[in-house]
């Protein structure tokens, strides 16, 4: 759900994207992502373009031909990062685990020193499952060996912590249309210094011009020299949306979070619903109830929107008709919306 006040910002007046205004409101984005991504890192923006925008920059930028690219799979997300590693020429090692299942420390950590890639991929919330994967032990490892780590970010900025400094981690990207609670169209992005020498430091040409990392630094950074011409709106629309998370404070959107997940969980179970991802592992933004045995998940999802207007996912994948997926992040975070889904939810099954 997109928050009102993003929509009344997205109705102010367009300025040009060379408009000293327009990299003043770049600068209060990224000193508000820093808090909501727990950085310092100076390269921190909003690429043109969708969160799958911020994926594309973190492996084309990062992963070179020829390389070693180690992706963490239990997830579609992670078969995303896989495929455009591929697309790179990269040598791509996949840790296998099925969907729903958490890599654990040690397998982390044994797969990185045995692989010794030179850089890392995983998802830090796996929009197809719920699984969240904090990704310590990956961040701990990858730097034992020199490799960089990348974090799919999409579905937990804004609604849960991700503290990247503190793990440790090297590039992180997101969108802005899930926790961020503005439209689709943006792709916040984050790189470490070490990223970003490694990235100045790279031998082979590159082989994206619209996602390069080192002509938009050039853009929104220094010279400002032109690259692209930016979604002025969206821009605003961001600004605005961190501009509500601050203003409730970056911990307690996130306890808020954590509190109607609880809550919403708490009322899957009494209703007999089994919750696939144990609750050790699970997101706070999306969660996955398994489908009862003899319900159809179509049917189900059929009448809470006719008869609530209440939208919920099925399963795709291996998962495909034996879970819901229930979004419940930023402005849809509330919990007389939990109240409203377990009643129609309970109505429809």
């Amino acid at each position: 759900m997109v928050a009102p006040r993003v929509y009344e910002a997205m109705a102010k007046p367009v300025v040009g994207h060379l408009d000293p205004f327009f990299f003043q409101v770049n600068e209060e984005i990224r000193a508000g992502l820093q808090q909501v991504f727990g950085t310092q890192n100076p390269f921190t923006l909003a690429l043109s373009g969708t969160g799958s925008a911020g994926m594309e920059a973190a492996v084309t930028n990062f992963v070179e031909p020829g390389s070693k690219f180690l992706v963490f799979a239990n997830g579609y997300f992670c078969d995303r990062l896989t495929e455009m590693g591929i697309r790179q020429e990269a040598n791509v090692v996949r840790i296998e685990k099925p969907w729903g299942q958490k890599v654990s420390d040690e397998e982390a950590a044994e797969a990185i020193h045995r692989e010794k890639p030179q850089v890392v991929a995983f998802v830090h919330g796996e929009t197809s499952t719920g699984v969240s994967n904090p990704g310590h032990a990956i961040a701990k490892a990858a730097r034992e060996v020199d490799a960089l780590t990348i974090a799919d970010c999409v579905t937990s900025l804004g609604t849960m912590p991700i503290n990247l400094d503190a793990v440790g981690l090297d590039i992180a990207y997101s969108c802005t249309q899930k926790g961020m609670s503005c439209p689709p169209g943006l792709a916040p992005i984050t790189c470490s210094p070490r990223a970003m020498d490694r990235l100045r430091a790279r031998k082979s040409p590159q082989r994206t011009w619209y996602l390069d990392l080192k002509l938009l630094s050039e853009y929104y950074d220094g010279a400002h020299r032109y690259h692209h011409t930016a979604p002025i709106s969206m821009f605003y629309a961001l600004r605005e949306g961190i501009a509500l998370i601050l203003d409730e404070g970056v911990e307690a959107r996130f306890e808020r979070h954590r509190q109607n997940a609880a809550k919403l969980t708490a009322g899957l179970e009494a209703m007999g619903l089994e919750m696939l991802v144990p609750a050790e592992n699970r997101m706070w933004a999306l969660h996955t109830p398994k489908v009862p045995a003899g319900v159809s998940d179509l049917e189900v999802r059929k009448k809470l929107m006719e008869r609530h207007g209440i939208e919920i996912l099925g399963g795709f994948g291996p998962l495909a008709g034996q879970v819901f997926r229930i979004g419940l992040m930023g402005e849809g975070s509330q919990s007389a919306h939990v109240d409203m889904l377990l009643g129609a939810l309970k109505e429809a099954l």
